[in-house]
């Protein structure tokens, strides 16, 4: 049977539409996240840790409404809290012609920190129109770099301050508690990567994260006026492999619990399950990180 969508693998036949649609005309009423979950419970999608794959799920059940395969329930319920100092997601006037190339004949990559900028507009239109998880405007130390190939911006990557509390970060560095509250300023995360989308160039990404570990700790200590000795972020892993990490020697160092940090009452998952990677700037990072002055 045809698919009429394939979405992050799975195949939707029209089967799979009527039962859709007989779920929702059997519960008008009902919310998106509840259609979501009821969805994951019938189709058996699980995350391995057993979080029901509600993001994704959601997903897929927004694109076949856009295709017009199905109408949704409206909205129940909308946040009136503002997320912290977004942007909106305002026209962008930038260069959309394809490029498709070889990293060899793409020519020189230009790497600019355009923080405090002129380019740093164009940066948050780009991350809010076409990074899967928007712009939000980073508190605390942060920097952020474009890449450019012919004057035309290809890449964007944000930097900010590492959480405070990561397992399994902490258990790779194995510092005291003391230890990781005196250094964490030295750990850097890179909380946005963009490969613009009208952008193949294979081994582009991996070629810039490379760039960046040697560009990054100059600029820190430039900005902020003091070094990083480790690099680290997140992956999820249910949209994305990371492969362009491990490409660049980035170790997987675990994955993050589900829970996210607004968990007080420790009531389980409640969020993705994503991959930490951690990238040392320096051979001896354990030492520097641990000391404790």
């Amino acid at each position: 049977m045809d698919a009429l969508l394939t979405y992050r693998g799975r195949a939707v036949s029209t089967d799979d539409v009527a039962f859709l649609r007989s779920l929702i005309a059997e519960h008008p009423e009902t919310s998106r996240r509840k259609l979501s979950l009821d969805v994951c419970a019938a189709w058996g999608w699980a995350q391995p840790n057993g979080t029901p794959r509600d993001a994704v799920c959601r997903g897929l059940l927004l694109a076949l409404a856009r295709a017009g395969h199905l109408e949704l329930p409206p909205p129940q319920w909308v946040s009136q809290r503002p997320r912290r100092r977004s942007v909106p997601a305002l026209p962008v006037e930038v260069d959309r012609t394809p490029i498709a190339t070889t990293l060899a004949a793409l020519g020189p990559v230009e790497i600019r920190q355009v923080r405090r900028t002129p380019d740093e507009a164009l940066f948050a239109g780009l991350i809010q129109e076409h990074h899967y998880l928007g712009y939000v405007q980073p508190v605390g130390e942060h920097l952020k770099f474009m890449a450019y190939a012919g004057g035309r911006p290809v890449a964007c990557l944000a930097w900010s301050s590492a959480p405070r509390h990561l397992g399994p970060r902490d258990r790779f560095i194995a510092w005291s508690a003391e230890a990781r509250r005196t250094n964490i300023r030295f750990v850097a995360y890179n909380s946005r990567f963009l490969i613009l989308p009208w952008v193949q160039v294979p081994h582009l990404a991996s070629h810039l994260l490379g760039r960046m570990a040697r560009m990054l700790p100059m600029e820190w200590e430039r900005v902020y006026g003091h070094p990083v000795y480790f690099l680290e972020t997140f992956v999820h892993s249910e949209r994305y492999r990371g492969t362009c990490y491990r490409a660049a020697n980035w170790i997987v160092l675990g994955h993050t619990t589900g829970r996210g940090k607004d968990d007080r009452l420790h009531r389980g998952p409640n969020r993705p399950v994503k991959d930490v990677l951690g990238y040392p700037l320096v051979r001896d990072f354990r030492q520097r990180l641990a000391r404790v002055a």
